[in-house]
């Protein structure tokens, strides 16, 4: 049972590095990555201005210096900062409208890099895969 359960983290694991790897290497194209990817994905979804500590928390890697990348962001003209009414001394990050169309771009590079394992798994497979992956990830990671 070990054994399994071993072989199972560490196929999720090299998966999850492999796929990484390949939108890391087709983002490279247009000057962006992945951690610069998930931040606009980030304000997109959220559809507000974030502090730098709420964007960190949503980060898929977590390790990313959020500061740094925002910087990099705001020279491209993809974010911006404001100040917080209520605490000026924090920094709102708001994706801007050139950022909501970069971010647009950014979606078509990573979808040629997932669309050849689209049809690997049914969606009954799909849904059996999460429920999997959340089971494992449980209150603990």
């Amino acid at each position: 049972m070990i054994e399994s359960y071993y072989q199972a983290v560490h196929a999720i694991i090299t998966t999850g590095h492999l796929i990484t790897d390949k939108v890391n290497t087709k983002l490279k194209e247009v000057a962006s990555t992945e951690p610069q990817f998930n931040v606009l994905m980030i304000l997109h979804m959220q559809k507000r201005a974030m502090s730098i500590q709420e964007i960190q928390e949503q980060m898929v890697q977590r390790s990313s210096n959020v500061s740094r990348l925002v910087d990099k962001l705001l020279a491209k003209g993809y974010v911006s900062r404001k100040e917080n009414h209520e605490n000026r001394r924090k920094v709102d990050i708001v994706l801007t409208a050139t950022g909501s169309k970069h971010l647009q771009e950014l979606n078509r590079y990573v979808a040629e890099v997932h669309e050849p394992q689209f049809n690997n798994l049914s969606e009954r497979e799909l849904s059996n895969l999460v429920k999997l992956i959340q089971k494992l990830k449980g209150d603990t990671l």
